[in-house]
């Protein structure tokens, strides 16, 4: 076996000014008098490429076992098993081709034709995974947001966004590896999306608002949520807006940019909520009434499902009444199941209350009214036989 001859022409690439046919001719002449040179190398070589011909098809055929019809869901794992089903064959046919003329020591001018082959299928073929699995993260995120799909036109322009984004990425780096210089292309490429980003400006600024939404999931649809002045439920959350129905019924339509750029209260994510109740007492109620009211609130409150009982005391003096304050936890997210639990527990309350005696306070003024002669006139005291009296003289 005799050493590969070496070239006495350039290799073949884009940069090549050698005619076609004489390109043509050179690839035809070092095929032949390597396949007879190396004929046993090539045939090892060959098989090897046949053994990774048959891995990638494998791995192919793995990546379509695990996003199979009527699997049962699991995220990730069918993520990766979308892109690996996406393996091209030419992709294996070109790999092998790279492993047989490596192994094989083929001439240059045989070599370089393939080994261009193979960074155009290599680059284009990570492409496609790569943008498989961008969108299957993609879509994840938005079934986790909003399981109900009205994220979809946000998701169709993102899955158009990164197709071309990746597939100018995998342009630029294969020509970059074909020898052509790409800094031109770059800075066009670079100038023009300057000039794209400042003309669209506010719509890329309400897109972005609404990937962060997908991803960072500061709310989902139907959670309740507040800010500034603003409560209600989140119907829809589009491409450039969301829509909230507030509590009074209308509906509050908000873009994604400026909704984010606010502080919001995401009352769906509260798994227990404080409520404080405030318990105004008459002053005639005893100080050994007072002293017993936690233990009387204590089990009203623990006795609804869902209420754990915090503290409760007297807290000031005022003006017509001792207030008392009642803390207690309700370990629900449901607005209407939160105001059951309120109610259950004051109708307890005030069954208690009435039982032992003790009463409510309410705002009270007393008006003093005097005759002239400086004695009470009625309706606050019927007038006393003293006051008869002091009224004859």
């Amino acid at each position: 076996m005799t050493a590969p001859k070496p070239s006495s022409t350039p290799p073949i690439s884009l940069g090549d000014n050698r005619p076609a046919l004489e390109q043509i001719s050179a690839f035809v002449t070092e095929a032949g008098d390597w396949v007879s040179s190396h004929l046993n190398q090539i045939i090892v070589a060959a098989i090897a490429g046949s053994i990774i011909i048959a891995a990638l098809y494998g791995a192919k055929l793995f990546g379509m076992w695990l996003c199979r019809p009527g699997k049962v869901p699991s995220r990730w794992p069918e993520v990766i098993g979308r892109a690996l089903a996406k393996t091209r064959f030419w992709f294996m046919v070109a790999v092998a081709g790279q492993v047989i003329v490596w192994l094989g020591r083929a001439p240059v001018d045989v070599s370089a034709p393939v080994n261009a082959i193979f960074i155009i299928a290599a680059v284009l073929q990570a492409a496609i995974w790569v943008r498989s699995l961008i969108l299957g993260m993609v879509t994840i995120r938005a079934e986790e947001t909003d399981p109900n799909g009205s994220l979809q036109s946000a998701v169709g322009l993102i899955r158009l966004l990164v197709t071309v984004v990746v597939m100018i990425l995998a342009a630029i780096v294969i020509l970059a590896n074909l020898g052509v210089d790409v800094t031109g292309l770059v800075a066009g490429l670079g100038i023009g999306g300057i000039a794209i980003g400042l003309a669209a400006q506010g719509i890329f600024s309400d897109l972005f608002a609404a990937l962060s939404i997908l991803f960072d999931k500061p709310f989902r649809k139907g959670d309740t949520i507040r800010w500034d002045t603003t409560t209600g439920t989140v119907e829809a959350i589009g491409l450039k807006s969301s829509r909230v129905r507030a509590l009074s019924g209308e509906e509050i339509i908000i873009s994604n940019a400026n909704l984010l750029g606010k502080e919001l209260r995401n009352f769906a994510r509260v798994e227990t909520r404080r409520h404080t109740q405030l318990l105004s007492l008459v002053y005639r109620t005893s100080p050994e009434q007072c002293a017993k009211l936690g233990d009387i609130v204590t089990p009203l409150v623990n006795a609804v499902e869902g209420c754990t009982f915090i503290r409760c005391g007297l807290e000031t003096f005022a003006a017509s009444s001792l207030d008392f304050t009642l803390i207690y936890d309700i370990e629900a997210e449901d607005p209407d199941e939160i105001l059951g639990c309120k109610n259950k527990v004051n109708i307890a309350i005030l069954e208690a209350f009435a039982s032992q005696g003790i009463a409510f306070a309410y705002p009270t003024q007393t008006t003093y009214t005097a005759a002239p002669d400086g004695t009470l006139v009625m309706p606050y005291a019927p007038s006393s036989p003293a006051n008869i009296v002091q009224r004859q003289k």
